[in-house]
């Protein structure tokens, strides 16, 4: 006596329906968390990666720059400079908050007054603020070479300064805020030197903008 067992294609073809909708489910799934992962990684790197801020000179005017000999080779001098400088956040989801902000003025590489604090401050999402600042140098070592470097551009009819400002920032979203990053910006700013003999300032001749590293 023999067994005849026989298997209906049906019930293979519904195992194969129901493996074939559990792959494509899981297919499915897969791929929509895999991009909701790159929406979010995306969407932080837009957050995490703002856009430097910028500075530019407004305005700047020397008040005093007067230079003395104590000894053969040395030379000091004392200066006043007051500098007007605009600060803008080009973000538009991203606040900055300043601290430990300090200016000075260099002439040729050489500084010519000493730091000056800046108060720290926040700066909201596509904010402008206005910063200024009196610097002073009060016998400030100088080359020996200044007096005529100087005394050449007043000639000429111009003085080019450097105007160099450090401090740190940290960005601001919503709650969260990062760590501190340090800012540099560097300006140049070009001043109408007035004839020898002349009384009074000496004015910036038009404004600079200045660059930003973080």
């Amino acid at each position: 006596m023999s067994l005849l067992i026989m298997t209906t294609s049906s019930s293979v073809n519904d195992c194969s329906k129901k493996g074939f909708h559990f792959l494509k489910k899981l297919i499915w799934t897969f791929s929509a968390l895999l991009v909701s992962i790159l929406a979010a990684v995306f969407l932080i790197w837009l957050v995490l990666h703002p856009s430097k801020p910028e500075f530019y000179i407004k305005d700047a005017s020397v008040e005093e720059l007067s230079l003395s000999i104590s000894l053969p080779a040395v030379r000091f001098l004392n200066s006043t400079i007051q500098v007007t400088m605009v600060s803008k956040n080009p973000n538009s989801h991203v606040g900055i908050h300043y601290d430990q902000l300090r200016i000075h003025a260099a002439y040729r590489g050489q500084p010519i007054t000493s730091d000056s604090a800046l108060p720290q401050f926040f700066q909201g999402k596509k904010d402008t603020n206005v910063l200024g600042a009196v610097l002073r140098g009060i016998r400030m070592p100088v080359a020996p070479g200044f007096g005529y470097e100087a005394g050449h551009d007043q000639i000429a009819g111009k003085l080019s300064l450097e105007l160099k400002l450090e401090g740190k920032l940290r960005w601001k979203v919503g709650n969260w805020e990062s760590g501190r990053y340090r800012v540099a910006v560097d300006c140049a700013a070009v001043i109408a030197a007035r004839a020898s003999g002349d009384v009074g300032g000496m004015n910036l001749m038009q404004g600079t903008q200045c660059s930003t590293a973080v």
